[in-house]
């Protein structure tokens, strides 16, 4: 990667804390490690989510209501292991609150993120004029898996890239962030596995394999693409640690999971779809490897 491709640095878009470290993780640690200047902006506090085991399940919504405010300590703790610029939460931390999934009541909370019309789209544009991000990542349409916070986050993220523009910053390269079905499904495949023949790494136990199609992904040939996040798995695994309300990381390492105890893979790759901007050099598989690749 060019020198020159550190100005400006790489801003990422999340929904909710934890959503960075997953699907992001390698990616802020691989690029930091090279000394590019990383930033996340969180769109909530992730108020509604559930948590796993008892230590801290009265912080819930329908408890304490007091889960946000422990998950912005543990996503500081995240972006930290990950070595990136403290926490930005998109218009001050509560400002907008988290929806819940489809069809929860919480969606009726008018400052549900759902809700925050034009003004969240000119606090984002705000942050890429102030911070000049040279390559910005958010969701795909779908927001990964359709929760409606991501998609939020999409139209947001989306949004306000146009309009950082109008007003003076074009960002040079904006991408989704998604997950390769070929390269999820090897690493399932391998999973089982081990846990069939009882092999190291096997399943732990209360765990389950996800079924097809249960795991987010998109088609192979959409990706656009690939980052090798192999020097940046450590740190990876350190940040889903780090949110410890919400994930569980495998004694292997090798995979994690949420509340619903479903594995999944901790992958030696992250997958990126270009959007807007030129693509830049690619390797024999016809990706990109740098999200920096053709930027002078």
């Amino acid at each position: 990667m060019a020198d020159a491709a550190v100005t400006g640095g790489l801003l990422l878009v999340h929904a909710h804390p934890d959503d960075e470290s997953i699907t992001t993780g390698g990616t802020i640690a691989h690029y930091r490690m090279r000394g590019v200047p990383v930033h996340v902006v969180t769109c909530t506090l992730g108020e509604e989510g559930e948590v796993i085991g008892e230590r801290w399940a009265g912080l819930v919504a329908a408890r304490a209501d007091q889960l946000g405010g422990y998950r912005i300590l543990e996503l500081t703790r995240a972006l930290a292991a990950l070595d990136a610029a403290p926490p930005r939460f998109l218009g001050g931390a509560g400002r907008w609150r988290d929806s819940g999934m489809a069809g929860m009541a919480s969606q009726a909370n008018p400052r549900a993120f759902i809700h925050s019309g034009d003004a969240a789209v000119a606090a984002m544009a705000e942050i890429i004029l102030e911070l000049r991000p040279r390559v910005v990542v958010g969701y795909d349409p779908r927001g990964g898996y359709g929760h409606p916070d991501h998609i939020r986050a999409h139209e947001v993220t989306t949004a306000a890239v146009r309009l950082a523009a109008e007003k003076g910053w074009d960002t040079p390269k904006f991408y989704w962030t998604v997950t390769d079905g070929d390269m999820l499904r090897a690493h399932t495949d391998a999973l089982a596995k081990r846990t069939v023949d009882g092999l190291p790494g096997a399943l732990p136990s209360g765990w389950r394999l996800p079924a097809e199609g249960e795991l987010a992904s998109v088609p192979s040939h959409t990706v656009t693409t690939v980052v090798d996040v192999s020097d940046g798995l450590a740190a990876k695994r350190n940040a889903l640690r780090a949110h410890e309300t919400q994930i569980t990381v495998a004694p292997s390492g090798r995979e994690f999971a949420l509340s619903n105890d479903i594995a999944q893979p901790v992958l030696p790759e992250e997958h990126f779809v270009l959007v807007r901007g030129v693509k830049g050099p690619v390797g024999p598989d016809g990706r990109e490897h740098d999200l920096f690749a053709g930027l002078d």
